[in-house]
Parts: structure tokens; C-alpha cells; sequence
């Protein structure tokens, strides 16, 4: 088997191929299997089955280590750009090169320490891969990327408040509870927990100052918890928006667009979006793939049967 026929197995997501659609399936099934046996290794009742249990965990693991090792392997087939030595690296700093070796670090190096075994449940990221270019999840990852500034906005400030009560509650409680506000860091644990909403109970304030301050905390952090949030649903709303109506768009035969169907011979086909070189003044605005509408990331490589819709630059510009 070449190295090019065992790079396009390895692959996620290509429905055209049905050995590659297993290869996904049974690593799906492989990752569950895991964290099933993670979990209930929890349990002292199933003490019985810990050898069944970690005779599964090890074969799992095993083909871990053979899919990470194939992966390193094709990685110049995955960056063809750069040289080999260039390509490994590359794969190996990369998002998925990343979560593939903490799914496989814990068993042999870090079992021992029991807070490391959590790094296991980064295997299940490998699920949301599967898809991660389609529909549902690309409006999920190009909304974080398109709305990351203001998140990053309202998270200062969360720090800002959060730093703000923690002190006030502090000077406000320290000379009444000196044993449990004794440093600012206690304030900090209560300002966190009241923010976000939780209320643990375990430190609170006894003092009029420091109930006023945590009356207001209480109704800031209902504030400070809706602005992520509101901004993350009106950025999925605008996203999913904006592919369908570019879907609707492409189907539509009296729209002045431009589409390009990848087959066998065409020149585009196994080429990034990024890679292209789609005529002046237009680009790729939606590509459609076994009936559904893809976002054209930079790192969606095309296949035979893809269909690529070019629009002018003006965003659907009808006088070209």
C-alpha cells in the first residue's frame, strides 16, 4: 500500500471513500471504547473486570500509536509545500499533532499521576474532527475565530471585576473573619464563585460593607456571564446566516456566479482553498460536497465531484 492511498485513509472526513469512512468509524469507535473503560475504572464495584479493562485500554492505545505513527509518516503529503523534516515538525506543533500525543502520553509516562489521566479526555476532540469542516461545526469554529477579539473583550473585563470585588470584599471582611478572608486570594475565590453565579456558601461575607459589595458582585456576574454569551449567539446567527444564504445563493442558476466543478483531470483538485488561484476580482464564496455547503477555510482541500462557487469581491455582486 503506497504512502499516498494510506494518507487518503488517514484522512477525516472523506465520505468518497468507504475504506477511509470505516477507518473513521472504527477510530470513533476505538476513542469511545477508551473513555468508556477510563470511566468506568472508576468504579470499585467492577474491581472484577480492571484486567479486561486494561487489556482494552492498551490495544486502544496501541492503535493510537500506529495512527500517530502513520500521520507522521504522510505529514509531507499533508504540508507538500515544505520539505519532510519541515512537514513532521509542522505536524507535530499542529492542533491535531498536539491532542494525538497527549491522547498517548498518559498511558505510558504519566499513569502514575492521576490528575494527568484527565489529559485522556482530549482524545475525544478527535469526535468533533470528524466533521470539523462541515457545516454545523465550521459555523462553531469560524464564530470563536470571527468574535475572539471581543470575547477576549469581555473575559479583561471578568478579570477586571473579579479583581475589583476580590479586593474590596478583602478590606471589607478581613478584620471580621480574619481566618477566612486572611489574604486577597480568599477574596478571589469567593469573587469567582459569586460572579460566575456558583455560590459555593463555603466563604461569604458577615459584614453590611461586604454584603453591599456582594449584592453587587451577584448582579454584575449575571451581566459579566450574558455578554460572552450574547455574543457568541448572535455570532452563530450571523454565521449560519451567512452559509445559507450563500448556499441558497450557489443554487440558485440566475445569480451572476461563477461555480467550478473539481473532477479528475482539474487542476484545483487535491489543492488547499488557500492554494487556488481563482479568476481576478472573484472568490471562493461556499463549496458544496455530497449535498452540503462547506465553508471554504483556508485548509479545505478539494476532491473530485466538489463543487467551488466563485463571487465577486463586492459580496455577491450581480454587475460584474
Amino acid at each position: 500500500m503506497t504512502k499516498q492511498r494510506v494518507f487518503n485513509i488517514i484522512q477525516i472526513g472523506n465520505k468518497d471513500d468507504i475504506i477511509s469512512r470505516f477507518f473513521d468509524i472504527f477510530i470513533t469507535i476505538t476513542i469511545t471504547l477508551n473513555i468508556l473503560v477510563m470511566v468506568l475504572e472508576t468504579f470499585s464495584q467492577l474491581s472484577a473486570y480492571f484486567p479486561i479493562m486494561d487489556v482494552i485500554a492498551f490495544v486502544t492505545i496501541l492503535i493510537f500509536c500506529i495512527e500517530y505513527g502513520l500521520r507522521i509518516w504522510t505529514a509531507d503529503l499533508l504540508y507538500p509545500n515544505v520539505s519532510r523534516p519541515k512537514a513532521i515538525l509542522k505536524f507535530l506543533l499542529s492542533y491535531d499533532g498536539i491532542v494525538d500525543l497527549f491522547t498517548i502520553l498518559p498511558f505510558f509516562f504519566l499513569s502514575g499521576f492521576v490528575a494527568f489521566r484527565i489529559l485522556r479526555i482530549v482524545r475525544i476532540f478527535h469526535l468533533f474532527r470528524i466533521n470539523g469542516q462541515y457545516d454545523s461545526f465550521a459555523v462553531i469554529f469560524s464564530v470563536l475565530k470571527e468574535k475572539k477579539n471581543q470575547i477576549a473583550s469581555s473575559m479583561i473585563i471578568v478579570l477586571i471585576l473579579m479583581l475589583a470585588s476580590s479586593i474590596g470584599v478583602y478590606y471589607a471582611e478581613h478584620n471580621a473573619q480574619p481566618d477566612v478572608f486572611e489574604n486577597a486570594f480568599s477574596g478571589i475565590w469567593w469573587s469567582v464563585s459569586t460572579l460566575l453565579t456558583v455560590g459555593y456558601g463555603d466563604i461569604y461575607p458577615i459584614t453590611v460593607m461586604g454584603r453591599l459589595m456582594a449584592i453587587l458582585t451577584a448582579f454584575f456576574g449575571v451581566g459579566v456571564v450574558a455578554i460572552p454569551t450574547g455574543i457568541i449567539s448572535a455570532g452563530f446567527v450571523e454565521q449560519y446566516t451567512r452559509v445559507k444564504q450563500q448556499e441558497n445563493f450557489a443554487k440558485d442558476e440566475h445569480i451572476d456566479m461563477l461555480t467550478v466543478h473539481i473532477n479528475d483531470a482539474h487542476c484545483w483538485k487535491g489543492l488547499n482553498i488557500n492554494q487556488i488561484s481563482p479568476p481576478q476580482h472573484f472568490l471562493p464564496s461556499v463549496v458544496l460536497r455530497d449535498n452540503e455547503a462547506l465553508i471554504p477555510v483556508a485548509e479545505l482541500k478539494l476532491k473530485e465531484g466538489d463543487t467551488v462557487v466563485l463571487a465577486a469581491e463586492g459580496y455577491f455582486a450581480k454587475d460584474f
